[in-house]
């Protein structure tokens, strides 16, 4: 088996522990440790290994399951992972007859790329673009891309790195072509309960329907590594035998924590996130139109711009940010678009108005410099 190298986090690796902003981050800014409580007890593994079983019949609710259809895990990351491996990488025989078996999957990009990236190393991936500037689901064109072998179809809505949220008439027409083809449906929705009005998740349409989620990028919690599978029994019990080599268990203070920011305080966490994210989003509008740039107004905190005059593609234009003025900046040829960047606007509000302002100096300086050398080449004309 192989794998391609994750070209956004070798990105990251090369520059965000040296940079002083980071305008790349597709999440909300992180919540403070001493919101909660934080004493969980022995420090031991969390018992039964796939979570605590009230608190799963908890968020099973949430997408009309039971317990038994939701895996915790230590991330979304690791929920897509373990389901991969369940539906395209499991020939042991750990009940075919209801989970089904094919070796293809179909992935809407430009996404995440672990989303295609890990199927694509079980089997064969055929990928369904999403076209700018709208970006919107096509369901006739999964339907053609879908095959008798087709174990899955994989969405991310609201979609990483464009912002845009494909309509729930869109995504129930994906999920009848996942029935048709007895295929999954597999949506990524870490960025869902950003929306002012969140769509049912994709887990509760019905038996084809897989969620997968964390509390890393709508509520701010990025360190707890904590996130779930929510789906079909069959598909939860096999990613939970896999789950038994990768990480064993969720983390226990991530599980602790998880249960008070999924309780009383969960309104509030999610009100305050969609309110930076909103005011972030206007400010970021109001930027990308004072620079003459384009973009999908987006739904979350990250969003796919045009790359400014002056810049022959969006890795050279990142490069010169990064390097001049110490913001990081996703170029866009890692989610296959050279011509556009990724943006996060998640961050705190001073560090946003500062990282805006420094990539405003490297563009003013670019189109400065491009406007004296057409004003050398005119000269030339002229002599």
């Amino acid at each position: 088996m192989r794998i391609d190298p994750f070209g956004l986090e070798r990105w990251f690796a090369e520059y965000e522990h040296e940079a002083d902003i980071m305008l790349a981050e597709s999440g909300i800014r992180s919540l403070d440790a001493s919101r909660f409580d934080l004493d969980p007890g022995k420090l031991g593994y969390v018992i039964p290994t796939n979570g605590d079983p009230d608190f799963r019949e908890s968020v099973g609710d949430r997408y009309d399951r039971s317990a038994d259809e939701v895996l915790f895990t230590c991330g979304t990351q690791e929920a897509n992972f373990l389901t991969f491996l369940s539906l395209l990488g499991d020939e042991s025989g750990l009940g075919e007859e209801e989970v089904g078996s094919g070796t293809h999957a179909v992935v809407v990009t430009p996404t995440y790329q672990a989303l295609h990236a890990v199927p694509d190393a079980f089997g064969d991936v055929t990928r369904v673009e999403l076209e700018p500037p709208e970006w919107k689901l096509d369901p006739e064109a999964i339907a053609d891309a879908a095959r008798d072998d087709t174990a899955v179809i994989v969405v991310n809505n609201p979609n990483n790195p464009t912002g845009q949220y494909h309509d729930e008439a869109a995504m129930r027409a994906v999920y009848d072509v996942a029935v048709e083809r007895d295929a999954y449906l597999l949506c990524d929705e870490v960025y869902r309960l950003l929306a002012e009005e969140p769509q049912p998740p994709v887990a509760s349409y019905g038996a084809h329907g897989i969620s997968t989620t964390s509390l890393t990028k709508a509520y701010g919690l990025a360190g707890l590594r904590f996130g779930w599978i929510a789906g079909p029994e069959p598909v939860v019990e096999r990613a939970w035998r896999w789950k038994d080599y990768t990480t064993i268990s969720p983390s226990l203070f991530g599980q602790h924590v998880a249960k008070q920011a999924l309780g009383r305080r969960e309104d509030r966490i999610l009100s305050e996130n969609r309110e930076l994210a909103a005011a972030h989003r206007d400010r970021v509008a109001d930027w990308v139109d004072d620079h003459d740039l384009d973009w999908l107004d987006p739904v979350g905190v990250n969003a796919f711009v045009t790359v400014p005059d002056g810049f022959d593609n969006a890795e050279a234009f990142c490069r010169t940010v990064v390097e001049e003025a110490s913001v990081v900046l996703a170029p866009g040829h890692l989610f296959g678009f050279p011509d556009r960047f990724r943006i996060g606007f998640g961050l705190p509000t001073d560090e946003l108005e500062e990282g805006l302002d420094r990539v405003s100096s490297v563009i003013e300086s670019a189109g400065g410099a491009s406007a004296e050398g057409d004003a050398v080449t005119r000269g030339g004309g002229d002599d």
